[in-house]
């Protein structure tokens, strides 16, 4: 029975909010719309109304064949710099209102113009709606391994999703599929089109690649599996949820540096290893209040803020002449534990003369762990 204090209008959001299943595939090809469509099939047989919100077939027969006996959403046409687009229709979902609607591409940016900016956010208005979501991914999407996919694969995934969005789901499904029989299928022109099989292969497809995909994709999966299985143990025994870690994590934002994103996913990684909260703070000196830094040093702040409220940061601005000291004072009076800052960037002669923030952290006598993150990128003499 609920608290005499509950409040009957959040029970009933509680109650009434749908729930999340995601695909998780290590690439294109591994079948995660295919099975998507499979299930929903097995779902109309059992009389449960489901339909189609959007789901891109990419030209694969085998896919698109699975469409026929299922209830399609018409898409939204979107006129966008003289080209007309097809966007998922969220409002006309709403307002058949199904029991679960398929949504695949999760990643995918919306047309400018449309209701929201990413269609994971489409998802989260479908899900307060009440309406189950079954959608899909692709694990380089996910924006805390940004980095790790830069570096290992070499490549800069540009659409991506926050962790939160999948560590939400009340499923997860791991769509594997072994590298040597993805590149078969993608031989045999089942992926993409014959004549970009060569590039594929030779690019994106390599057996490397594709294990590396396989082993994050795997690695994702069971951390959902780890949190579905304590919540189901707390459920049974009506224990409370477990609390958060007392020590909390900070990541020192700076303004300038394009590697700042790299720092905030690194934080936002080992928060959700912790289980613990994690703040992102900017330091405001007197030399880069906003009348006097350029306009693109502060496009870089706003994304890189919007960047870690997107992870589940705490963003905080402090204004203080003094960086070290100031994240000092924070981390003291928030219960803080370790501080992330990046590698300084200076040349070394103006780090002899004037000292970094790094080295003055090093130097705090607060009991505090300060992570210092190296760029891989540094160019000389920095």
């Amino acid at each position: 029975m609920p608290g005499a204090g509950a409040d009957p209008f959040q029970l009933q959001r509680q109650r009434t909010r749908g729930r999340l299943s995601v695909y998780i595939g290590s690439a294109a090809g591994v079948g995660k719309t295919y099975r998507m469509l499979a299930e929903a099939h097995a779902l109309a047989e059992r009389k449960i109304d489901v339909v189609v919100g959007y789901i891109e077939t990419h030209g694969r027969l085998e896919t698109a064949a699975l469409l026929a006996g299922l209830e399609v959403v018409p898409r939204r046409r979107v006129a966008y710099r003289g080209v007309v687009l097809e966007e998922m229709d969220v409002d006309a979902i709403v307002a058949r209102h199904p029991q679960i609607a398929l949504v695949d591409e999760l990643a995918h940016t919306n047309v400018p113009g449309s209701k929201h900016y990413k269609r994971w956010e489409d998802v989260l208005e479908l899900l307060d709606a009440g309406i189950d979501v079954v959608t899909a991914v692709n694990v380089q999407h996910l924006e805390s391994l940004n980095d790790v996919i830069a570096k290992t694969l070499g490549v800069t995934v540009r659409e991506t999703v926050p962790d939160w969005v999948v560590a939400r789901a009340d499923r997860v499904v791991n769509i594997d599929l072994a590298a040597e029989d993805l590149r078969q299928r993608l031989v045999e022109g089942k992926i993409y089109g014959r004549e970009k099989v060569p590039t594929a292969l030779a690019n994106f497809f390599t057996e490397e690649n594709l294990t590396t995909l396989r082993e994050l994709a795997l690695r994702e999966v069971a951390s959902s599996v780890d949190r579905a299985r304590e919540d189901i143990l707390r459920r049974s025994t009506g224990s409370p949820p477990p609390p958060r870690t007392a020590d909390r994590i900070v990541v020192a934002m700076a303004s300038d540096p394009p590697q700042t994103a790299k720092l905030l996913r690194k934080a936002s990684r080992i928060a959700g290893r912790l289980n613990t909260d994690w703040y992102c703070v900017y330091v405001q000196t007197p030399d880069e209040r906003a009348d006097r830094i350029d306009a693109t040093v502060q496009r870089h702040l706003v994304d890189n803020i919007q960047l870690a409220q997107s992870m589940g940061a705490d963003v905080v601005k402090i204004e203080d002449a003094n960086v070290a000291p100031a994240l000092c004072r924070f981390a003291s009076e928030h219960g803080v534990s370790m501080i992330i800052v990046g590698q300084s960037t200076r040349p070394w002669w103006y780090r002899m003369l004037r000292g970094s923030v790094v080295d003055a952290l090093l130097r705090n006598d607060g009991g505090l762990d300060v992570l210092v993150v190296a760029f891989g990128d540094r160019g000389e003499g920095k």
